[in-house]
């Protein structure tokens, strides 16, 4: 799942790779993305290798090699075979929020748009729909499904190329797998924590350091309800 600020500064760095044979500098990239600091684009730079689409090559300056790129860019599509898989949903759940039991299964689109803030970007421009148990959805709310890359939360049991699905909500209970935005610039599925003023957004994966920010900075997009395994 890519925001269209990351899908734009990949299309940029590749289309520079392309033409000149090395990326473009952060001054560069920047100004490209009509962004304010260079902060803004370390962030990007940062979800993008997170997601496995780029590789920074160590000691190197401005050595950054494109792993793969979306369908959008030209990238390869993938095909799936959904397999069900219960999420993160509790035992019970309360009055206000009944699974779909009356409707077997409802399409999602795959790769849905966040409405409440900076979309995340199709790989493909007609996203397919997959079928969703309706016990995995609830009832008088919105729901949108997203394909995980990276491996960021597999200890949490979430490989990359899964199938996420989210209920839209603005809020989050602590130990919950949410959809943030950080700042504006990026959407990331990632365990939620409060504590005091800062919001903690945590991996599930040794390798990924707990990030913390202040509560302002990130915006709870919706919460992870299903998985679908993808083969």
């Amino acid at each position: 799942m890519l925001t269209k600020k990351q899908l734009d500064l990949l299309d940029f760095i590749n289309k520079r790779l392309q033409r000149d044979g090395v990326p473009p500098s952060f001054d560069e990239m920047k100004e490209a993305l009509d962004l304010r600091s260079k902060s803004g684009i370390h962030r990007l730079i940062t979800a993008l290798e997170e997601r496995g689409f780029i590789r920074r090559l160590a000691h190197r300056a401005r050595a950054i090699e494109i792993v793969k790129l979306p369908e959008s860019l030209g990238g390869k599509p993938s095909g799936f075979r959904p397999e069900v898989i219960d999420g993160d949903r509790p035992d019970s759940q309360p009055a206000q929020a009944q699974p779909v039991s009356s409707i077997e299964a409802l399409e999602l689109p795959l790769l849905g748009r966040i409405a409440a803030g900076e979309p995340i970007q199709s790989i493909a421009d007609n996203p397919p729909n997959i079928a969703v148990p309706g016990a995995m959805l609830t009832a008088n709310a919105r729901h949108f499904a997203l394909e995980v890359t990276g491996d960021s939360m597999i200890g949490a049991g979430i490989n990359d190329g899964d199938v996420v699905i989210i209920r839209e909500t603005g809020a989050a209970e602590n130990g919950e797998i949410v959809v943030a935005q950080v700042e504006g610039y990026e959407a990331t599925l990632k365990r939620f924590r409060r504590k005091g003023d800062t919001i903690v957004l945590e991996a599930a994966n040794p390798q990924f350091e707990p990030r913390v920010l202040p509560v302002g900075s990130v915006k709870i997009q919706g919460r992870l309800v299903g998985l679908i395994r993808t083969y």
